[in-house]
């Protein structure tokens, strides 16, 4: 089957800075690609260089942007044209045809009527090969644009090559960083019309030049066929990786031969979900989102000549050996995307994993927000949950000792930077929470705090590491001292514990992060059941949780002073509090479940994915991510969801599909299947696991990654059995004394 043909990649691309329907690029790339490619529209757009209604074309971008917000580096421009020379992106651009435009995660193409020419690509992992072709033969040639920042560029007519670098940035690298490119081309380069220019945009006659921002247009002696070939490499080390990486990724393979490859490549990744179902735009949404998962974390690692792997570090500016993966930040993905890989990708997980322990090698730290060093966004140290979540499902093929050895670290000691580890480390440990008097974003800091030390301390009890188990345990339930009874939310207290004035839940930021009381006081996924018993029962609980998901989408900016984009998107839909155009609010419907009601749950999560989602340019409700809302997405539709990783559980949900066929990396499969299924019949009465009744509302990792065969009887009204509680999911309040099993 053609999974591929169900794939969008403009899905999200219709978004601006003040309203996100997605952040999307449309990223032409192979899965986990480590150059990408996406049609440029407005380079002076910055992180929104691309939109569908620019309807110009400014060039094909080489990009390693991760998200609009973190924006690009180690980026250029290439662009065909003909006629007279025009270098800057505005004065270059043509206008095409949508209908022109093909956007595939294999192959790009598109018609410039303005220099009646065409631009074909296809993907390598670290390369490309493109293919221009002419009508007019004429006084052609390739542009080669480069960004601000120091560049360098040479035109070899002899060899028919163009080669170069650029250390353009917009965020934490090292000195030595650079991205360096080499393109070789079919046809003869014609040195009378070839040229470089710099940030003026002025054409100069010299083939080589070096300096902020010098680029080159390189004249082609276009054969009589019109069809001019360029096989392109690039590299983080070295001109000569850059040619090693072209030669062993593109060989002898014709276009033809490698857009087979690439297609081959998304296809091996998408067929790893089977998905039975006749309705055609929930399958497009299904697989955009499955290809959108695959695109993040980036590969940023090398094979030498002899087979090993090597990156370029980032940190300290040497070449070291190992994998390496880049440009996520961990509170985004560590809730969907990472547990969706212990699934379906354990080994690569595992490879990443070793990846982010190399960073901790490499630089004392381990990472929170990194593309390609350490960017320090977002609260919270959320690669605990990520390892930790790895490290309890049994993922192998990283160093557990010192991945432990490293998240210890920042959850014991203080950087003197203040940009890795715990910002405010010093106050936790002294009050058990963060003053917000003191901090910003000190609520939200901290209930990432104390889940964090859970998940340290799943690795702990694991590693028999007993007192320190104690420890963490004992910190992560500390969350209740941000707890006001009276208030029934979250609040910032100061460091004679009085509560925050002036408290207002629609209030948005400090000491909340994106969100306000209404998003944030749900944050203890570690817990649930203890912060059910501080609202005053299961009942006023789910009272409260209903309150939230049916109540009017107001807000208020609070400290934000503006109206930012999250606010936007949840006034834009009737789902009253629940801001999943946000993170912290993912897991929120699936709460229900974990107390018990989980019809709640199916209905709630069930119509997100009906009403929110889509394969459309507007098909996201908020950012993407770097796949973590792309994943929300696929966990609903399999019916589950990892509500708290760092416990290797997923509670249960409601399966979108009649039935779905998981091929597990072990030659095992998990099947899943929804009998009754309909679009009404979003609930279900009975549930069996291997032919067998199953009463629990979670599953174990290990019996599901062992292969099995899930069946929901699916209903159209809530069903009235009764939840015993021995059959919930796991909460720290049910964990005896913190004593070692």
């Amino acid at each position: 089957m053609n999974y591929l043909s169900y794939v969008n990649p403009l899905q999200g691309t219709d978004s601006v800075y003040t309203f996100s329907n997605g952040n999307t690029l449309p990223l032409v790339s192979r899965p986990w690609g480590t150059a990408s490619w996406s049609p440029q529209s407005h380079e002076d757009g910055a992180g929104w260089f691309y939109h569908l209604s620019h309807r110009r074309f400014q060039g094909l971008r080489l990009t390693h942007q991760p998200s609009p917000w973190i924006m690009d580096y180690g980026h250029l421009v290439l662009m065909p044209q003909s006629g007279p020379i025009y270098l800057d992106a505005d004065s270059r651009a043509s206008s095409y045809r949508s209908d022109e435009m093909v956007v595939q995660p294999h192959y790009f193409r598109i018609r410039l009527p303005r220099y009646e020419a065409s631009l074909e690509l296809v993907p390598g992992m670290r390369s490309a090969r493109l293919k221009f072709t002419f009508d007019r033969k004429e006084d052609c040639r390739v542009i080669v644009s480069p960004f601000e920042g120091e560049s360098s560029i040479s035109i070899d007519s002899a060899n028919r090559r163009v080669t170069g670098f650029t250390r353009a940035h917009h965020g934490e690298v090292h000195e030595n960083f650079a991205m360096y490119f080499v393109m070789d081309f079919d046809c003869g380069l014609q040195e009378e019309q070839s040229g470089t220019f710099n940030g003026d945009f002025t054409a100069r006659e010299q083939l080589a030049g070096a300096g902020e921002r010098v680029g080159a247009f390189a004249g082609l002696a276009v054969p009589a066929s019109g069809i001019v070939n360029v096989r392109l490499g690039t590299s983080f080390i070295s001109h000569e990786q850059a040619l090693w990486n072209m030669q062993q990724e593109l060989g002898d393979l014709s276009f033809a031969q490698l857009q087979e490859q690439a297609a081959q490549d998304w296809e091996q990744r998408l067929s790893t979900i089977k998905v039975e179902s006749e309705n055609k735009d929930e399958m497009s949404t299904f697989y955009t989102c499955l290809y959108r998962t695959c695109l993040f974390p980036r590969t940023w690692h090398e094979y030498s000549p002899a087979g090993e792997q090597v990156h370029f570090s980032a940190y300290d500016g040497n070449v070291h050996k190992g994998p390496m993966y880049m440009d996520i930040g961990f509170w985004d993905i560590y809730r969907t995307s990472l547990p969706l890989y212990s699934l379906l990708f354990p080994s690569l997980l595992g490879e990443m994993t070793e990846a982010w322990v190399h960073i901790y090698k490499e630089s004392g730290w381990m990472p929170k927000w990194i593309s390609p060093a350490e960017r320090s966004a977002m609260p919270g140290t959320l690669i605990d949950a990520a390892i930790a979540d790895a490290y309890v499902k049994g993922i192998q093929g990283f160093d557990v000792q010192a991945a432990y050895e490293g998240l210890r670290k920042h959850a014991t000691l203080a950087s003197s930077d203040g940009k890795h580890g715990r910002k405010g480390l010093a106050a936790y440990m002294e009050y058990g929470y963060l003053p917000d008097n003191l901090f910003h974003e000190s609520v939200s800091n901290a209930l990432d705090y104390y889940y964090g030390d859970f998940c340290i301390a799943q690795m702990a009890k694991g590693l028999g590491k007993e007192e320190d188990y104690r420890f963490f345990m004992e910190r992560a339930a500390n969350y209740n001292k941000l707890f006001d009874a009276d208030e029934g939310f979250m609040k910032g207290r100061n460091e004679q514990g009085q509560w925050q004035e002036h408290f207002d839940p629609l209030q948005w930021g400090n000491p909340f992060c994106e969100g306000g009381a209404w998003q944030c006081s749900w944050s203890v996924p570690h817990d649930i059941a203890g912060l059910a018993r501080l609202m005053g029962g299961n009942d006023a609980f789910a009272k409260k949780l209903d309150e939230l998901m049916t109540m009017p989408p107001l807000f208020k900016t609070g400290t934000y002073g503006t109206e930012i984009h999250e606010m936007s998107e949840m006034a834009a839909i009737d789902f009253g509090q629940f801001a999943i155009s946000n993170q912290p609010s993912f897991h929120i419907p699936y709460i229900y479940t974990v107390i018990g009601k989980p019809s709640r749950t199916q209905y709630w999560v069930r119509k997100a994915m009906k009403e929110l989602f889509s394969s459309r340019p507007d098909g996201l409700p908020g950012d993407e991510d770097n796949g973590s809302l792309s994943s929300w997405y696929i966990w609903g539709a399999l019916g589950m969801y990892p509500f708290c990783p760092g416990t290797p559980e997923y509670v249960m949900g409601s399966p979108l599909f009649r039935k779905v066929t998981i091929q597990l990396e072990n030659g095992k499969e998990l099947v899943i299947e929804a009998v009754n299924n309909g679009a009404e019949n979003v609930y279900w009465d009975k549930l069996s696991v291997n032919g067998e009744p199953w009463h629990k509302l979670s599953i174990n990792h290990d019996q599901l990654a062992a292969g099995a065969e899930l069946q929901f009887h699916m209903v159209d009204a809530p069903s009235g059995s009764v939840t015993l509680s021995n059959s919930l999911p796991y909460s720290m309040k049910n964990e005896a004394a913190y004593e070692l099993k």
